[in-house]
């Protein structure tokens, strides 16, 4: 019986396996002028799948199906014990289309977030609302009143009661502070905005720094959104409240969910994808 194949996505790398044996005859590979490589950090084995060698990590699970993850480090292979070696290798190039496209998608992602990270220094930009902002040193502490902190709309510019010798975690943190108090208000703000459209009541608004989540919501009303949607423009932002806002309607994502925030948002879709996709500065 041919076995079932599952596929997933994952940020998570697994733990360290053997080395590499490579899989693909010397004779076999592209020229490595125009050849596409993927390589996972841990990978032990090997496979070619059209113009790309991909190098992957296959581990030996407790599992009924043979599956396909994409993780941060690239591509691995879980099977059962019984399943061959040589069904697996068939089962990777019976995937490959997939492979390779979630492959490209990823390391496109990462790109994307490298391009988005921030060196803190005066002059640095970065995203608010989905335009680019720059940072002004100003240690004439003029900002006393407004946190240390003010934004120039008109330049375009967010002015920092520091010192040009400042070190790179004080700016940093200066530039947190001011975002988080920019997304406690623009949050209540749109809470307030759509709750009496859903004919739901939220009861308290809770700041997240979650890594992979951007919201949450309670049965009692109480709704957590991640300071960070502040990098994103306002229709992305305005997405999650109502997302979460639907939540105190119904408590699942079954279609019913989605009928609500599509009543409020009817292109959710479009925006939850740009929701995935959006480069945003990292946090530590």
């Amino acid at each position: 019986m041919k076995p079932l194949v599952q596929l997933a996505l994952d940020f998570f790398a697994p733990p360290a396996h053997q080395p590499l044996v490579p899989r693909v005859p010397p004779a076999a590979l592209p020229d490595s002028a125009t050849a596409v490589r993927f390589s996972h950090p841990q990978a032990n084995r090997q496979a070619l799948l059209g113009p790309a060698v991909v190098d992957y990590l296959f581990k030996r699970a407790k599992r009924r199906s043979i599956g396909f993850v994409i993780a941060a480090d690239g591509l691995v292979v879980s099977a059962p014990r019984w399943v061959p070696l040589a069904e697996i290798d068939t089962a990777v190039r019976d995937k490959g289309g997939w492979i390779l496209r979630k492959l490209g998608e990823a390391q496109a992602r990462q790109q994307r977030m490298a391009q988005a990270r921030i060196v803190w220094q005066d002059g640095a930009e970065l995203p608010f609302l989905g335009r680019s902002i720059r940072l002004e040193l100003d240690p004439s502490h003029r900002f006393a009143g407004s946190g240390g902190a003010a934004l120039d709309a008109e330049r375009g510019v967010l002015q920092l009661a520091l010192a040009g010798s400042a070190a790179p975690e004080q700016i940093r943190d200066a530039v947190q502070a001011w975002l988080m108090r920019q997304a406690k208000h623009l949050f209540t703000e749109r809470l307030q905005h759509y709750a009496p459209q859903l004919g739901v009541q939220w009861t308290r608004l809770t700041l997240s720094s979650a890594g992979t989540r951007w919201g949450s919501a309670s049965s009692s009303g109480a709704i957590r959104l991640n300071w960070r949607l502040v990098h994103m423009r306002l229709s992305i932002i305005d997405y999650v409240v109502v997302h979460e806002l639907s939540h105190l309607r119904v408590m699942d994502h079954s279609p019913r969910f989605w009928d609500t925030v599509a009543s409020i948002v009817p292109d959710y879709a479009a925006l939850r994808g740009q929701l995935k996709d959006e480069p945003i500065p990292q946090w530590p």
